[in-house]
């Protein structure tokens, strides 16, 4: 039990009358006295939610392989159903490095940029055919119920896309804060996307709830210290995967 107290000389300690404590828990003060003692849940709220994109609010996915295979078709690189598993939660650069990997080719600084700037442009072209009958089941009841309670929402995403996406969508307005890979410096695993959420979020990271599909998702949100959802087998390792 690690409340933060804040134990002070009240007033009436100085008037001889019954002594009381004051004690702030949780940023909330209380004051207790002989005979009025105060009950403090320690089970963290929910006072947050932080959600992936791809595969938690809409599915993408197969936007994300066409614009691969097209890229790889082009410039005959190996490609496959498999290995474009393997790109779920990580970065566009990341990814590509995984397609070379598995084809044997190394390419320059420059033409790495560029080739990833060209699966993008494929991609993007894409996403012109999204709208909000793209939301995946439940999801706009769900961030409906969030709000209702005055649970914060933000947007934690791998995707330099995912502000065109939402706005698509139709739910840019719903986002207390929205993160996608341009605005970090370390990709998933790494817990910077879901850290940085939380604080811009003002919600401290035990009291937010981060929702992924992805293995490496996973890894960030538990790093990050909050609690993990994970939606489906890929996500299995999450705190609770549904």
């Amino acid at each position: 039990l690690k409340p933060e107290l804040q134990i002070n000389d009240h007033p009436e300690h100085q008037h001889g009358h019954e002594q009381s404590v004051r004690i702030i828990h949780k940023g909330k003060p209380y004051t207790i006295k002989p005979g009025n003692p105060v009950t403090l849940s320690m089970r963290p709220e929910i006072n947050a939610v932080i959600f992936d994109l791809d595969g938690v609010i809409t599915d993408t996915s197969e936007y994300h392989y066409l614009a691969w295979k097209q890229l790889a078709d082009e410039m005959g690189y190996t490609f496959s159903r498999e290995i474009n598993e393997e790109l779920r939660g990580i970065g566009r650069l990341e990814s590509l490095d995984i397609i070379l990997d598995a084809s044997g080719v190394t390419l320059s600084v420059e033409e790495r940029f560029n080739q990833g700037e060209l699966k993008n442009s494929y991609y993007k072209e894409l996403l012109k055919s999204i709208t909000p009958e793209n939301l995946l089941p439940g999801i706009r009841d769900f961030i409906d119920e969030l709000k209702e309670h005055r649970i914060r929402i933000a947007l934690a995403s791998a995707s330099r896309n995912a502000p065109e996406v939402i706005k698509r969508l139709g739910i840019e307005n719903d986002f207390d804060v929205v993160m996608d890979a341009g605005a970090v410096e370390k990709g998933k695993p790494d817990p910077e996307i879901f850290v940085s959420a939380a604080e811009k979020l003002n919600v401290e990271p035990e009291f937010c709830v981060g929702v992924e599909d992805a293995a490496a998702g996973i890894m960030s949100i538990k790093s990050a210290g909050i609690f993990s959802v994970g939606i489906g087998p890929a996500a299995a390792e999450a705190d609770w995967a549904i």
